[in-house]
């Protein structure tokens, strides 16, 4: 197959970055790093504690949080989060409901666990959702004292309801990486909402934030303790508690990461909160659902439209057109990341349109992808 033709400059995108994490990032987050006593300095002085006041304070107020929940920071990402929930959370067993590449990568961490049962596992198809009843059971009866899922499946760009399953003793714990900074959510409904920044809220890598209910914060105070069960510093939850309290992490953090976060987090406020994000992000993805259902040669891969994604679309794209050599051209005039998630479908784009995305670019995009299918067939 010949190489497809490149684009005219003048229907490309003003901002080429469609990634689905890392995100593009604003220029006033870029230009928040010349701070000074802020990059280079130590996270246990008062430049950077007050930035992280900054975040758990500005975190609360964006979630409407109640007073009893925390906001707990924590070094490494939401993969680190995994393991400290399978060091801190799960007492014997968890429900996890998988659609998708993170939701079973959090539930083959319970799997290698030597101290937990396997993972209870309510799975559906990649582009499906799978959905946890709160009855799940082993074969020899045993139940879940934590349920797991994700709340927005990066990989497919499936949505799922926010619930709360289980008894009261029971813990509910949602991986919101990519959906959080833009849906409002009844925080009573979680236990630990926890999420990496480098999505929505367009920062960088190497921090975790969670929000934390009582519950939660008392299981992982208890399951710390624990006798015979082994709890890694870098893992435990009740030391990142007691270093949030201090507006500190327990290692030294990505300086860097947390000005971007606090700087997006700031303009997230002042543009009127999450139903602003929210807004904004399902503008610009609808646009492409519609340009999707409306094409002889393109579907999007989320059958179901409750289910889509308001900031990961993912399309497929019938065997006339190489997606692969779709993005390729693309990302030879700046217009990057666009690619399928590896291991998911097949001959897919999947285009992020974070609140940070202008409707134009996804609009311009658009524009693109007409151009050249116009020329290919």
């Amino acid at each position: 197959m010949k190489p497809y033709p490149p684009v005219p400059s003048e229907l490309l995108p003003s901002d080429g970055r469609f990634g689905s994490g890392p995100s593009r990032v604003r220029t006033t987050q870029i230009d928040a790093l010349a701070r000074p006593l802020v990059m280079g300095t130590s996270h246990r002085k008062d430049s950077v504690k007050s930035l992280v006041a900054f975040i758990r304070s500005g975190l609360r107020e964006l979630y409407a949080l109640p007073e009893d929940y925390e906001v707990v920071l924590g070094n490494g990402g939401a993969t680190a989060f995994w393991d400290a929930a399978v060091a801190c959370l799960i007492r014997e067993r968890a429900a996890c409901a998988t659609f998708g590449e993170f939701g079973e990568k959090f539930a083959h961490e319970i799997d290698s666990a030597a101290h937990l049962a396997p993972a209870l596992r309510v799975s559906a198809q990649a582009g499906s959702l799978a959905v946890l009843t709160g009855q799940e059971r082993s074969p020899e009866g045993g139940r879940a004292d934590v349920f797991a899922y994700p709340h927005h499946e990066t990989s497919t760009g499936v949505l799922s309801p926010l619930r709360r399953f289980g008894s009261a003793d029971d813990l509910t714990v949602v991986d919101a990486t990519s959906i959080a900074g833009v849906l409002p959510i009844d925080p009573t409904q979680v236990d630990a909402y926890y999420f990496s920044p480098q999505k929505a809220f367009g920062s960088d890598g190497g921090l975790w934030v969670s929000f934390m209910s009582p519950s939660a914060i008392k299981r992982s105070l208890e399951l710390s303790q624990a006798p015979g069960r082994w709890v890694p510093s870098f893992l435990d939850l009740s030391l990142a508690l007691r270093y949030s309290a201090k507006d500190q992490t327990l290692n030294t953090p990505a300086i860097a990461t947390l000005v971007m976060l606090a700087e997006q987090i700031e303009w997230m406020l002042q543009m009127g909160g999450l139903a602003v994000m929210e807004a904004r992000a399902r503008t610009a993805s609808t646009v492409l659902y519609e340009w999707a259902d409306s094409s002889s040669l393109a579907r999007p891969f989320v059958a179901q439209s409750a289910q889509r994604s308001p900031v990961v679309v993912t399309l497929e794209f019938d065997e006339v057109i190489d997606a692969k050599e779709l993005s390729a051209t693309l990302r030879r005039q700046g217009v990057v990341d666009i690619d399928s998630y590896r291991g998911v479908g097949g001959n897919q784009l999947r285009i992020a349109t974070w609140p940070s995305t202008p409707l134009e670019d996804v609009e311009a995009l658009i524009a693109c992808f007409d151009w050249i299918i116009e020329r290919v067939l």
